[in-house]
């Protein structure tokens, strides 16, 4: 089942989108754009590089939780996650990515 992009506008006037996993679960948001225009760009980029497996990165931070972040082909990135718990629940959420993405929709919630 796959998921859906949602854009939405963050207090400052920035545009911003949230993937969501079929089951309604956000796993993956993305950098904030001045252009809606340009969020728009960043869900087609998800699109095309979410099947990517080399273009997830998984890190610890300093917290101790793990994350990962999708990058486009030009390194930058593109879609970051939640913390987990443990490296394994990171890559796991990179897989969900991949089948969010995979035919996903795009609701514009942005208000403009």
């Amino acid at each position: 089942m796959s998921g859906k992009f949602e854009i939405k506008k963050a207090k400052d006037g920035q545009f911003f989108f949230n993937l969501k996993a079929g089951n309604g679960e956000i796993v993956g948001t993305s950098e904030m754009y001045k252009a809606k225009s340009s969020a728009e760009n960043g869900i087609e980029s998800v699109k095309k590089n979410a099947a990517n497996e080399a273009r997830f990165e998984t890190f610890e931070g300093k917290n101790g939780q793990w994350y990962f972040r999708l990058k486009a082909g030009n390194g930058e990135p593109i879609l970051a996650s939640q913390g987990y718990s443990s490296e394994s629940g990171a890559k796991d959420g990179c897989g969900a990515v991949a089948r969010a993405a995979d035919g996903a929709a795009t609701a514009d919630n942005s208000g403009g």
